[in-house]
């Protein structure tokens, strides 16, 4: 069931009706029985997966809590939860990627070798919500949460539909935590919640599906076009996965606050970074936070020489591309931003040597400019990797996307022969605006949702109507799933 679907526009408003109308002692069993209604709309048989990680993690929480003073076996009943997890995902999402390999190693060493392939079907959201039920775990090990013993409460935390199959992932933290008292309804808190899926759906279908089609047009038949057409490409890639991404992080948040539940952030304008470490640290913050407390710092983190460092980095940026898909593209995406940060740490002093003989100014509004363009040319280099079907296909995509030969068409007319007509692209260079406005004042510690709130009601109802109107003139070229669904 997708969020912009007539399936979810019907399911929505029946939850919460329900949601708020029942006792509060039954209300957590109700958001359960839906969020599992909601993710057998895709395949009903997975639901018995998310069922397992379930208990798993369930179980292993519970065995820590009486395990307590003994650490050796708290280590083991942590290794076990990790191994069935993470065989389970393995399996799902790795092990015809793995035997691929294993097969072309045989044929490069004329090796006589039959690979089997398994017919597995992807389950939808699989990377997130093991991550989440992990992430309990070990949160319960280190005693950063209590073990929670109601097993329909902790289910409802690992399945919680807004969030369940593409993010945030969360933490035991946040949400177990809220989730131990049900909430009542609040007016300004489900306005609040309703526009900020507004703005959610506005990021999805006015911009990301709009950029898709003219990506996909591209992509599709990469041979065909070089220069401004790739180049212009790769850049409304890089706004069509943000407006996608973010587009379904904000419904979720949206419609958790809408049944009284705060989400944590997972993007704070990541195209204003001014380095890829702090790209990182704005870009899908709840998997990059997930990475750092539970991959890299377990590994060592910065500790200990240099090299270990470095080394830590590269781990945990090549699980990082794995987790995103079992394709060659999306481990070297995850290695070139590892290389990315390590250049950078290497050259950082080198940097500030020439700045102070030049007598650059840093703190300039010019300089940070140049600092986000540098920052924003190295993403959008990755995310070449990262769209590409094969490794070979995003070579030549780069490769071409320097052959300048055809600036023209620019003046001729020829972007609109890469899907999208004039309207639409109108339509695509307005919204863009808006985001970009949006964007600058979020940047700026604003408060949109307050500051609006403080407009006439003639203004505040004719912007909010009038992003309905172009969401819903959108949907024609919508269809779309939403990029992350896949991972």
């Amino acid at each position: 069931m997708l969020f912009h679907s007539a399936g979810f526009l019907l399911f929505f408003p029946v939850v919460v009706l329900i949601y708020f109308i029942i006792p509060r002692k039954i209300r957590n069993l109700w958001l359960l029985l839906a969020s599992y209604y909601f993710y057998m709309c895709w395949n009903a048989k997975y639901a018995l997966l998310l069922l397992t990680s379930t208990v798993i993690t369930y179980v292993s929480g519970i065995l820590l809590h009486r395990a307590e003073g003994r650490l050796a076996l708290k280590k083991w009943i942590v290794a076990g939860s990790f191994v069935l997890n993470i065989g389970i995902l393995f399996y799902y999402k790795y092990i015809n990627f793995l035997l691929g390999l294993l097969g072309d190693l045989a044929r490069t060493l004329h090796i006589e070798l039959q690979v089997p392939v398994f017919d597995i079907l992807l389950p939808v959201g699989i990377s997130f919500y093991i991550f989440q039920a992990l992430s309990y775990t070990m949160d319960v090990y280190r005693g950063d949460i209590y073990a929670e013993k109601n097993f329909f409460r902790y289910a409802l935390f690992v399945s919680f539909f807004p969030q369940l199959v593409a993010g945030p992932i969360e933490r035991s933290k946040n949400l177990l935590k809220q989730l131990a008292e049900p909430k009542s309804f609040d007016y300004e808190r489900v306005r609040e919640g309703l526009l900020l899926m507004l703005w959610g759906y506005f990021l999805k279908l006015v911009i990301a599906d709009r950029c898709a089609v003219l990506v996909n047009t591209v992509y599709g038949d990469y041979t065909s076009y070089h220069g401004f057409q790739l180049v212009l490409a790769n850049v409304l890639f890089a706004v069509q996965i943000y407006g996608d991404f973010m587009g379904y992080s904000v419904i979720a948040k949206g419609a958790a606050k809408v049944l009284g539940y705060e989400l944590m952030e997972n993007f704070s304008q990541p195209y204003f970074a001014v380095s890829i470490r702090e790209f990182w640290r704005r870009w899908h913050i709840s998997l990059s936070s997930w990475l750092r407390d539970y991959l890299y710092i377990p590994l060592g983190g910065s500790r200990g020489t240099k090299g270990k460092k470095y080394r830590n980095l590269m781990i945990t940026f090549l699980v990082s591309g794995l987790w995103h898909g079992a394709n060659l593209t999306f481990v070297f995406w995850g290695a070139l931003h590892g290389l990315y940060q390590i250049a950078e740490e290497l050259l950082t002093p080198v940097c500030s040597r020439w700045i102070q003989r030049l007598r650059i100014r840093t703190e300039t509004f010019s300089f940070r400019c140049l600092q986000c363009l540098k920052t924003f040319f190295l993403v959008d280099l990755a995310w070449i990797f990262f769209r590409a079907d094969t490794l070979s296909s995003a070579a030549v995509i780069l490769k071409e996307s320097f052959n300048w030969s055809n600036t023209g068409l620019l003046l001729n007319g020829g972007v609109y022969e890469l899907g999208l007509d004039e309207r639409n692209l109108s339509i695509l260079a307005l919204a863009l605006i808006a985001l970009a406005i949006h964007s600058v004042m979020k940047e700026l510690r604003w408060n949109v949702q307050e500051r609006l709130s403080r407009q006439n009601a003639v203004f505040r109802y004719a912007l909010y109507w009038s992003a309905v109107l172009l969401i819903t003139f959108s949907l024609d070229i919508s269809g779309q799933e939403f990029i992350y669904f896949q991972f």
